[in-house]
């Protein structure tokens, strides 16, 4: 499994982005949310992947937080007759946000309107996913309660919670207790290192 990819950013589409590598050049195919975090052409980028190997290709898709290629994975492992085009075409037109709240009212209005997400789609990711994802975090109390960086960090934080098998309120809860211990420069995975120590 190729976790991540760091390099220079040497093409960028919408859709796919080219990154070069110690002179090996990765096609990564990344959905709308990510384009947006991109580094300018020709600039260092370090990028989250996924890699679906099939009978006639191996494809890397990428990803610039860990919410998104958690949600990603949630989509194509859980959810049936979801694939990687859908769950690109998920990330490409919701933020991953909304569409846990979506899921957790059980808004298949919302998830509908998606791009390659009909009604029967959109009541599969409901049910297939309503214990698995949460609504989005909660404005957390603390010393490192701030703007959006740290909004994602919190987001990213309980995702990766969520991933290793907590239930999302538990994650919110352990992710706000973490925060009340740490400084406000602590990274992703130090504040998932001492929710887990936490629970021993």
């Amino acid at each position: 499994m190729i976790a991540y990819l760091q390099g220079r950013l040497v093409e960028a589409l919408p859709t796919r982005i080219t990154v070069d590598v110690k002179g090996i050049g990765y096609d990564v195919l990344i959905p709308l949310s990510s384009f947006d975090k991109l580094p300018v052409v020709g600039n260092e980028l370090k990028i989250l992947t996924h890699l679906v190997v099939r009978e006639d290709a191996h494809v890397l898709y990428g990803f610039m937080s860990e919410a998104e290629r958690t949600l990603f994975r949630q989509l194509i492992q859980v959810v049936t007759g979801v694939g990687p085009k859908i769950a690109l075409n998920v990330l490409s037109g919701i933020s991953v946000s909304a569409f846990r709240n979506a899921v957790a009212d059980g808004n298949v209005k919302t998830l509908g309107q998606i791009s390659g997400i009909g009604r029967k789609t959109a009541e599969r990711i409901v049910v297939e996913l309503k214990d698995k994802v949460g609504g989005a975090p909660q404005k957390v109390e603390g010393p490192s309660q701030g703007g959006s960086a740290e909004d994602q960090k919190i987001d990213d934080a309980v995702q990766g919670l969520v991933a290793l098998g907590f239930k999302p309120n538990e994650a919110r809860n352990a992710v706000s207790s973490a925060l009340k211990q740490v400084s406000e420069e602590a990274r992703v995975d130090e504040i998932v290192r001492l929710c887990l120590k936490s629970t021993q």
